[in-house]
């Protein structure tokens, strides 16, 4: 059987779908806002967060708001 703790997954995401996943994760940060009861879905989406953080450079902008809206536009279509 193989271990998978060390194993890394990619995951593609649109651009709009990473902002608005970042947003989510921003505004539920709280550990009670947090929707997942149990201790490693919490830390999953922590690592998430982070991953997100590092790869978006949006939410740096001054026109961040917009191109959230834009984008939550985009995924409603």
């Amino acid at each position: 059987m193989t271990d998978v703790s060390e194993e890394y997954t990619i995951i593609e995401l649109t651009r709009s779908e990473a902002l608005v996943l970042l947003n989510f994760l921003a505004t539920t940060s709280d550990e009670d806002a947090l929707p997942a009861p149990d201790e490693a879905e919490r830390r999953a989406l922590w690592n998430l967060d982070r991953v997100l953080e590092k790869a978006l450079v949006e939410p740096f902008l001054p026109n961040y708001p917009e191109l959230l809206e834009q984008a939550k536009e985009r995924l409603k279509e």
